[in-house]
């Protein structure tokens, strides 16, 4: 039997809404992580993707990866990995320094046996490179086998990747494929084989309102997959209704019935009152005590038609136009450097010029060709799953954004249930969602 934590979406060195507390609440979560599968001494740490949230992370992050690393590696707890769209590299990659370091391991399409199951990697590819995907793995002779990926997989809301395509052209019959990238916990089964999203560690954007977790998986007779919890700073999520003449009063007395202590607070505002200006909301809730407060007005202003004005996550409105401009994925890289990218103001010419020579060098006319406008179709139920995109795009990613709640995820003893079992709780006292539904 082999048990491990399957987490990803750490996102480490976010600063979410620019502020450095959030950057260190990424890290955090992710020491929380380590410290369970130390506790917990399962047989490894699988990550599914974007440990970091930048393929430039500064070095407070690079140096707080490496502390949790150490710490996994003296107490013999393997950290295998992949390589997600955040992160991702035109050279080397973040995780062959640390697997250089003997603190990782980079998993390809050999097998790396823990216990008794075999565990391979696919790291995130271009939908307009996948294509060319044979999904040749190495043999194997343990008595599982596992994959980890990063991609949006079908049979889940929004999927551009063909999992059946993948399980059927597979060298390898995997009994579980684990996942990264989707920001949302779920679990499916095709054929015999478990495919599921270990959702994302921290909120990366407004739009996560669950809980953050990780997964347990077991490697048996047959795959139990469960929910654990992560602490993690509050999130205070207020729904303003106004009546006609109602107006920032009213939105600052629903805003007070919440203990917004150190909190991130997300004001939605719906309704037919009076105009609310964000900025009066905002200053109310940090004097409240608030990390920081966003306000999200939806409304109709009768002589210029319907608004729609998010403070929340200005990052958002533009990932969307960028992508249902169809741009390349060169152009998506230009993008990046010019306008989201740490390059100094007065470096950006010469930075643009390198990337796109790089590109020429590697002869990829892919690059080149403009991809489909994706704006995503409505999912009928009024729910959206969450991708990396949502926190902030990168170049080499795949544009592909949806928001929306995150199965929550909680933990407590040891006591392990399989997929189909009822909710329990497991070590640490913290909750534990059980089983997806």
């Amino acid at each position: 039997m082999t048990r491990v934590i399957h987490t990803g979406d750490t996102h480490l060195g976010y600063r979410q809404y620019h502020r450095p507390e959030r950057r260190e609440d990424f890290l955090a979560a992710f020491r929380r992580v380590a410290e369970d599968a130390v506790e917990d001494d399962v047989d490894a740490l699988v990550h599914a993707g974007d440990l970091f949230h930048d393929r430039r992370p500064d070095l407070p992050d690079i140096l707080g990866t490496l502390s949790i690393l150490r710490d996994l590696a003296d107490a013999d707890v393997p950290f295998l990995a992949i390589v997600g769209n955040h992160e991702t590299k035109r050279d080397a990659q973040w995780l062959d320094l640390f697997e250089s370091m003997g603190l990782a391991t980079r998993l390809s399409d050999d097998p790396v046996t823990v216990g008794d199951t075999a565990f391979y990697g696919l790291d995130f590819v271009p939908r307009s490179r996948r294509d060319d995907l044979d999904y040749d793995f190495e043999p194997h002779d343990a008595a599982n086998a596992a994959l980890v990926a990063h991609g949006l997989f079908e049979p889940f809301d929004y999927a551009d990747w063909d999992t059946e395509r993948l399980l059927a052209e597979s060298t390898v019959d995997f009994d579980a494929v684990l996942l990264g990238d989707n920001h949302e916990p779920q679990k499916a089964e095709i054929e015999d084989t478990w495919i599921t999203y270990c959702g994302s560690t921290e909120r990366a954007s407004a739009d996560e309102r669950e809980d953050r977790g990780y997964n347990i998986v077991e490697f048996d007779e047959q795959v139990s997959i469960r929910r654990r919890g992560l602490p993690t700073r509050e999130f205070v999520f207020v729904e303003v209704e106004l009546d006609e003449g109602e107006g920032v009063e009213r939105v600052r007395e629903r805003v007070g019935q919440y203990d917004l202590d150190d909190a991130v607070v997300v004001v939605h505002i719906e309704g037919e009152g009076d105009p609310v200006a964000p900025a009066s909301i905002e200053e109310y809730a940090d004097e409240a005590g608030a990390l920081v407060a966003r306000v999200t007005d939806h409304r109709e202003v009768t002589d210029s038609g319907e608004i729609d004005v998010n403070f929340a996550d200005p990052d958002d409105a533009v990932a969307e136009r960028i992508r249902e401009m169809g741009l390349s994925e060169a152009a998506r890289d230009i993008d990046e450097t010019v306008r989201a990218s740490k390059t100094a103001d007065s470096n950006v010419t010469d930075e643009v010029e390198r990337r796109v020579r790089d590109i020429l060098d590697e002869g990829d006319d892919a690059a080149f060709r403009a991809a489909e406008s994706e704006t995503a179709d409505a999912d009928p139920t009024g729910e959206s799953a969450t991708t990396d995109d949502a926190a902030e795009p990168t170049p080499t990613e795949e544009p592909t954004k949806t928001d929306g709640g995150d199965a929550g995820e909680e933990q407590s003893a040891d006591a392990e249930a399989g997929p189909d079992s009822d909710p329990d709780t497991e070590g640490n006292g913290q909750p534990s969602l059980g089983d997806f539904e």
